[in-house]
């Protein structure tokens, strides 16, 4: 009798860790800033008309209508698949520049691409972003 018991106990010990393991697993998984789709979110914003004209970080030359923008890490080349998050209208930007300067922003782009997901006149949006390459 004393076996039973304890071969019983260790079974629903052996239970519950797994049941605490998937737990902590599980919560881990939602909070992972990627999450399953890779997407993160920040704020964007565009340039101004002062810089349509002016060479880039890169050596490019910014046209206010060209799908770039400008990140403080990402290598230049590198293509961003951008979304605004309240209107789910997307752009793909390639990296070309280095900014911006504002610390809660990773990206700042181009006028034209900024008129695919937002109107100019909102100045600023959130949006969730991937990396695509």
């Amino acid at each position: 009798m004393m076996k039973t018991l304890s071969r019983k106990t260790f079974y629903i010990n052996k239970i519950f860790a797994l049941l605490i393991i998937f737990l902590v697993l599980s919560c881990g998984a939602r909070n992972d800033p990627g999450g399953k789709t890779g997407f993160k979110t920040t704020t964007v914003s565009y340039y101004a008309d002062k810089f349509d004209g002016k060479k880039t970080a890169s050596g490019e030359v910014y046209r206010h209508y060209k799908m770039t923008g400008a990140s403080k890490s990402l290598s230049f080349g590198t293509r961003v698949e951008i979304i605004n998050a309240e209107n789910n209208r997307s752009v793909i930007i390639t990296i070309n520049d280095r900014g911006p300067l504002k610390p809660s922003r990773e990206f700042d782009i181009s006028q034209g691409a900024f008129r695919k997901i937002a109107n100019l006149n909102e100045g600023i949006v959130k949006v969730k972003y991937r990396i695509l390459r």
